[in-house]
């Protein structure tokens, strides 16, 4: 039986989840969080059993070696030959990249190019991908492009009002990510309405540390929120989301640590959305803490973070005419009711009616009320299983 490996390589972790094909059996799964930083945490889940170990893994190369070293250890894998390919997800394909590609020296390094466009993750990718490539030559090695999806935005939503030279020279447009999410939970959320996904119009909410919003009519993105890069869009953990252009130079005329455009870029990316806000954490879940015990900062954070997701939705519903679905997806998406229900209160006059004791109760699919004209869904994505399909589809 072949065995494809599908890799999700974020700026400091590498998701993995590793399949039997064409059955697609998930053989086993697991993660390695806080790459590069002290006390790393590595996951390996197997035949009902899971391993957790707390060390050092400086970069995704090493990651990458202790991965193999533990198929063999585990006894998941008897041989790495195996694995017949490998499955990369890619946050920026830019214009070049419209779907999944088999990868090789040249592609490598237009996925490195495209770096500018998803500096937090473009080369962390690259990462992955050449260390794989490296210790697994023989397997059939594959990009997943976030983008990729959102290549059928048509020219009005995907459009920034800049001069045209900066479109045609410089490529200035709305790339959007997550397009893998996307899909997929739009594809499920068909299934759950019992309608043909080409005549569906659904709101799909991918909310993670990073976190967009996509109409998808038809089975299409016709709109996303995020922009040029990953820090477009709506608050996130620690990015700002979209903002008034004319913040970057008012800041750097004004404090003396920002001496560069790179140096605001970097702070509105790594420092901003809920930790800048709260001054506590850019996990959700120390915001609910912080809320729960007062901390005027917490609620300010948690307040600003739905109302953005609210008003992504709202734009959606105008833009689709309504919508059939709003799903909630992603680690925040699918775990945090509080946050879902934050972002939902107020659109009742949507006709977006919520079910508070589904919304409450874990594992619930559908947490709207009966009544409920748009139908809110919570799906548990499955971008690996994604990936691991596009790798079969591109074996030779």
């Amino acid at each position: 039986m072949s065995k494809t490996l599908s890799v999700n390589a974020g700026s400091s972790s590498l998701k993995w989840q590793l399949y039997e094909m064409p059955e697609e059996k998930v053989i086993a799964k697991g993660m390695f969080e806080r790459i590069g930083l002290k006390d790393s945490i590595v996951t390996v889940k197997f035949d009902g059993k899971k391993e957790e170990q707390i060390f050092d893994v400086p970069n995704h190369v090493e990651a990458v070696e202790r991965l193999l070293e533990d198929f063999k250890r585990l006894h998941i894998l008897s041989d790495l030959t195996e694995i017949t390919g490998v499955g990369h997800r890619v946050v920026a394909g830019g214009e070049l990249f419209k779907t999944s590609t088999l990868i090789t020296p040249e592609v490598l390094e237009e996925i490195k190019a495209l770096s500018n466009l998803a500096p937090l993750h473009n080369p962390a990718n690259a990462q992955g991908i050449e260390a794989f490539m490296k210790l697994l030559p023989d397997a059939t090695a594959v990009a997943v492009f976030d983008t990729a999806f959102h290549t059928t935005m048509p020219e009005k939503a995907f459009r920034y009002p800049l001069p045209n030279k900066y479109y045609d020279e410089f490529q200035v447009r709305k790339y959007g990510a997550h397009g893998t999410s996307h899909m997929y939970v739009s594809q499920e959320a068909a299934k759950l309405l019992g309608k043909p996904l080409e005549a569906t119009k659904i709101i799909t909410c991918h909310i993670g540390n990073g976190a967009s919003i996509t109409a998808v009519a038809g089975g299409k993105s016709i709109d996303t929120s995020m922009g040029f890069t990953p820090l477009g869009g709506i608050m996130m953990g620690t990015r700002s989301g979209e903002l008034d252009p004319s913040v970057f130079p008012y800041l750097m005329a004004n404090d003396p640590t920002l001496k560069t455009a790179q140096d605001v870029v970097d702070m509105m990316n790594q420092k901003s959305g809920l930790t800048g806000i709260s001054e506590i954490s850019s996990d959700m879940r120390d915001i609910r803490d912080g809320r729960a015990n007062g901390n005027k900062k917490a609620i300010l954070a948690f307040e600003m973070y739905c109302d953005r997701i609210k008003k992504y939705i709202g734009q959606y519903l105008a833009v689709m005419n309504g919508a059939d679905a709003i799903v909630f997806t992603a680690g925040i998406g699918e775990n945090a009711e509080y946050m879902r229900a934050g972002v939902l209160e107020g659109l009742s006059w949507f006709g977006i009616e919520l079910d508070q004791e589904k919304n409450n109760t874990p594992g619930a699919i559908e947490i709207s009320t009966q009544n409920s004209r748009v139908k809110v869904f919570v799906i548990p994505t499955d971008e690996e299983l994604v990936i691991a399909r596009d790798v079969e589809a591109l074996k030779k």
